[in-house]
């Protein structure tokens, strides 16, 4: 007879089955809000099909095979051709042409494109943030183009296409393309002017060649790329197709893939241009960096939306399992103590996904007034929910206890990759430094920033005090460089706090206030006031399965 020792018991089912968009509630009342209503029933419908695929238990699992079974660096064929090519395993090709078919690179040229877009980038990336990458650039990389219309004419449809075609072919034979990009070098970083890649004018109008290192190149497996080299004028953008227009390979060198800390499924490589390397000017000599600033805005607010992503889904996952798990005669659930640590975790979730959806928003509005406030909400943005991602995974990792520190629970490779946002399209000091450049240079985006703030005067005198605060802070610019991050800081909590009093629920926005702008709460997640509703806050977590 076998012995009954493994029954198991006391243990949470997998989260899988269920609704990922209709179940955050945050994320549907922020579609509804911001999209026209006669728009509605489509969008709703378009995103629980994303939805409930995406909480599927065969994309769930795709997620899984993409992350453990990484890309692989093909330089050269069988025969000795350089080819230069990544192979993916076949889940990441589902992954991609499920979210591109959803329209996730789609938002420039429909009716709410960026809301539905952002909303659905959010709920495509709780199944494998890898393959948001390729999304996020190939749909940020419109902007930049249409500084070039002929170039825009031949690569706009494609970009915006939702047919996914992963074999490298002329643009001109493809349904649908994917777009990289490539800025970075070894002895710049960050310091994008600092770039030696050298720009070649040929005899043809636009057209130069490159020589060059750039160690970033980001989704190499992408039909063309974005790159930023020096050409007479000074710092200038191009356009690098994989292959060129007689159907030859475009000179690009994959030197090797980086060993990353997360985001495994997707590849990072450097690359080489060897003084042949073809590519078309993008907008005017030596205005580079303005011309790509465009790709670089809408990638930053990816970062906002991914990490958002990463947010919710380590909150669903914390909140399921207490839901299940019994400990010390009763549910965790029901703990006073993991309430209060569970409803911390979904207001930080709330808050971020609610100025992101709204920063989508602004996009679609176009209005002078809106992209003011993009300018500023941004970056600060990008700084601020990006910074708050890994502590809040941690603590939700924490949640599971030792159940979360394995990898089968899905809570480390959430946790591997919430630092990734922080870093991409900026790290931290880049973006507070963004937000002071704005500040000081147009005066419309602080202008732009009060007036949404200023929307929710009145109704909670602990964000009418911090906002007070925050206009004494901006009085006062000397050493500004040095107060950038408090600054941005301030700046984001009294942002997510003014959209919080006016959208959330009572208790959610009352939880914000009191812990991220009253001071009534601690460093960690868990301290916040014990007076506060948050039972509700945390059933209003809950994903419904």
């Amino acid at each position: 007879m076998a012995p009954s020792t493994h029954t198991v018991t006391n243990q949470a089912p997998p989260l899988v089955g269920y609704d990922v968009f209709t179940s955050d509630l945050a994320l549907a009342e922020a579609v509804e809000r911001h999209l026209d209503p006669g728009l509605l029933a489509e969008v709703r419908e378009e995103l629980g099909v994303l939805g409930r695929a995406t909480g599927s238990t065969q994309v769930r699992e795709w997620g899984e095979q993409a992350n453990d079974d990484p890309p692989r660096l093909r330089t050269h064929d069988r025969y000795g051709r350089r080819i230069d090519e990544v192979e993916f395993h076949p889940a990441w090709h589902r992954l991609l042409g499920r979210s591109v078919s959803a329209g996730l690179t789609d938002a420039w040229g429909r009716p709410g494109g960026h809301v539905r877009r952002a909303a659905g980038f959010l709920v495509a990336s709780q199944a494998e943030a890898g393959h948001g990458c390729p999304v996020s650039m190939t749909h940020a990389a419109v902007p930049a183009l249409r500084a070039e219309p002929e170039l825009a004419a031949v690569w706009e449809p494609a970009a915006l296409s939702h047919v996914y075609e992963r074999e490298l072919r002329p643009v001109a034979e493809k349904p649908g393309v994917l777009l990289g990009m490539a800025m970075t070098e070894k002895q710049g970083g960050s310091d994008v002017r600092a770039n030696t890649t050298e720009a070649r004018p040929l005899a043809a109008d636009g057209e130069y060649v490159l020589t060059g290192h750039k160690w970033f190149c980001s989704a190499p497996m992408s039909d063309a790329f974005l790159v930023l080299a020096q050409a007479p004028a000074g710092l200038t953008c191009f356009l690098v197709p994989r292959v060129l227009a007689d159907g030859s390979r475009n000179a690009f060198a994959l030197q090797r893939l980086k060993d990353k800390l997360g985001n495994r499924s997707n590849a990072s490589a450097e690359v080489e241009f060897d003084g042949t390397t073809w590519a078309h000017r993008v907008g005017e000599e030596g205005r580079g960096i303005r011309t790509i600033m465009g790709m670089v805005a809408a990638t930053r607010l990816d970062c906002v939306l991914g990490s958002a992503a990463l947010m919710r889904q380590a909150v669903a996952q914390a909140v399921h399992h207490a839901s299940y798990r019994s400990a010390f005669g009763g549910l965790l659930v029901d703990k006073p103590l993991m309430r209060n640590v569970l409803a911390d975790l979904a207001i930080e979730s709330e808050a971020a996904t609610v100025l992101g959806m709204r920063l989508a928003a602004a996009y679609d509005a176009g209005t002078p007034e809106e992209l003011a406030l993009l300018r500023i909400a941004v970056p600060a943005a990008k700084y601020w929910v990006t910074k708050r991602c890994t502590p809040l995974v941690a603590e939700a990792l924490e949640c599971l206890g030792g159940n979360g520190y394995v990898e089968e629970s899905g809570m480390p490779r959430l946790l591997r990759e919430s630092p990734l946002n922080s870093l991409w399209e900026g790290s931290g000091n880049v973006q507070a430094l963004d937000v002071v450049r704005a500040l000081r240079t147009e005066p419309a985006a602080l202008d732009a920033l009060l007036r949404e703030v200023g929307a929710a005067r009145g109704a909670d005198h602990r964000l009418d005090r911090a906002t007070r605060g925050l206009l004494v802070e901006l009085a006062d610019l000397e050493g500004i460089e040095a107060r950038a991050r408090r600054l941005t800081e301030r700046l984001a909590l009294v942002l997510q706090g003014a959209l919080l009093v006016r959208w959330a629920p009572p208790e959610v926005a009352d939880a914000f206030c009191a812990a991220r702008l009253g001071g009534d709460g601690g460093a960690a997640f868990g301290t916040l006031p014990h007076t506060l509703d948050l039972r509700a806050v945390v059933e209003r977590a809950r994903a419904e399965v």
